[in-house]
């Protein structure tokens, strides 16, 4: 019963993300990028801190150190992710995005030599195809957009890669706060270099931060947490990739965006690659707890 509360808990995390994108586009109406990740991460650190109030005693370098890695990989996916949405739509956003499962094998690959399954590559080869579909112009080229949410998605890919390692060996509510608290100081500093220090914010602007600090942020990061003591990483991996299928959804319902059968195309075969990538390491991961057995 756990497992499968565990499952719907996780859905509802790709429910509220894939309307992340749409009230990141709605907050790009009267808000700069940074203006909208500082007051994001200021109300998801504020929050995680009081929550992980009890667990900030006694906190040692190391553990500060690793969440510090996260919240810099975290600021890093964010501000190129909604920088890039100023000249891209909320769907290729989010279908870019979802790439991040399909870099993290490569990363753990790079820097702990784990080796890559046949799918894991035909997962890849698969997603270069899709995002050619998705975002390559007629001539080819790759729309500054576009090329900026591919690199959010390796930032992302990062910061997936430091949980995994990470939660193994330091406290989770720890993590959470100092990945937080780092996002907002490296926004603030973003913020007042680029001089977006001037806020003329409209309602819709206020609600939309609002519900990207408060729920996109603070309450979808708790829940994964604790959704995925339930549910191994490989599972929740695929389960959170829908996070693009309805970032889709709620651009097409909410912003009346326009698909067109060449996006649809390219939408389905990253998707396709995410599912594939993850279920080939969870066939590996079956596979040498059978060997273990015998």
């Amino acid at each position: 019963m756990k497992k499968w509360l565990a499952v719907a808990g996780l859905i509802l995390v790709t429910v509220i993300w894939g309307g992340g994108f749409v009230a990141s586009d709605m907050a790009l109406g009267s808000m700069q990028p940074f203006q909208i990740m500082t007051v994001r991460f200021f109300l998801a650190a504020v929050l995680m801190g009081i929550i992980s109030a009890g667990s900030l005693k006694g906190v040692e370098w190391e553990e500060a150190r690793a969440g510090i890695l996260m919240g810099i990989a975290l600021y890093a996916a964010f501000s190129l992710q909604i920088i890039g949405l100023q000249y891209t739509t909320p769907s290729k956003n989010a279908f870019l995005t979802a790439l991040n499962v399909v870099i993290v094998p490569f990363i753990a690959f790079v820097i702990l030599k784990k080796r890559i399954g046949p799918k894991g590559i035909l997962g890849a080869v698969m997603s270069v195809f899709g995002v050619a579909l998705l975002s390559l112009n007629g001539d080819l080229s790759l729309g500054l957009g576009d090329g900026l949410t591919l690199l959010c998605a390796v930032g992302f890919a990062f910061q997936i890669f430091f949980t995994s390692e990470f939660v193994k060996r330091y406290r989770a509510t720890v993590l959470n706060f100092v990945q937080m608290a780092t996002a907002f100081v490296l926004s603030a500093a973003s913020l007042l270099i680029s001089g977006q220090t001037t806020f003329a914010v409209t309602a819709q602007g206020w609600l939309s931060v609002l519900y990207l600090g408060v729920v996109s942020t603070t309450i979808c990061y708790l829940l994964q947490t604790a959704c995925q003591k339930y549910v191994d990483e490989t599972k929740a991996a695929i389960i959170l990739s829908m996070e693009s299928v309805f970032g889709t959804l709620f651009s097409i319902v909410i912003l009346h965006e326009v698909i067109t059968p060449r996006m649809v195309a390219g939408c389905a075969i990253i998707l396709a690659a995410v599912i594939i990538s993850n279920l080939s390491e969870t066939e590996e991961g079956s596979h040498e707890i059978q060997g273990s057995n015998l």
